[in-house]
């Protein structure tokens, strides 16, 4: 039995082997066209398992948390002023966090980071995933003024 070694690991192989024992790469064109077409049919599935994306839809069949789940539909697919609730939520929400970090020291610096971390968009439907949907933005900006108003409170008493 003759050996080769593969061109991509240097691995040992049979002369007459198509694929590598070790990294599983193709040793000829034709297996690598098999490996290609291979790859294309798995695609194929992926894809039409997945029932071609779009919505706001929660978890797959599988039980996996989808990119969708967490991040939420396309900015495409938000209304202008779903658009503008989060870009406002996103700069409210940074702008906060970045106020408690330069003040970290004093303890209502804490209840600022809180709030600010509460207001961002993933934070709500990260939260959500466990009741099955998002929490509301009213009830999430309440607790953002919670936080902001406890945290200015401290920040004057102390």
């Amino acid at each position: 039995m003759r050996m080769k070694s593969c061109p991509r690991c240097e691995a040992s192989i049979d002369d007459s082997a198509r694929f590598c024992s070790q990294c599983g790469a193709p040793q000829n064109e034709e297996a690598a066209e098999e490996l290609d077409q291979y790859v294309k049919r798995q695609a194929e599935q992926v894809a039409a398992g997945s029932g071609g994306g779009g919505g706001s839809g929660g978890a797959s069949g599988s039980g996996d948390i989808t990119a969708a789940d967490v991040f939420g539909v396309a900015a495409e697919e938000l209304t202008e002023r779903e658009q503008l609730w989060r870009r406002g939520t996103y700069v409210l929400g940074y702008a906060t966090i970045v106020v408690a970090l330069t003040q970290i020291t004093n303890p209502g610096a804490w209840l600022l980071l809180l709030g600010g971390i509460a207001i961002l968009p993933p934070t709500r439907r990260l939260l959500g995933l466990p009741v099955g949907g998002t929490f509301k933005r009213e009830a999430m900006a309440g607790l953002y003024v919670v936080f902001v108003v406890l945290g200015a409170a401290l920040f004057f008493v102390l």
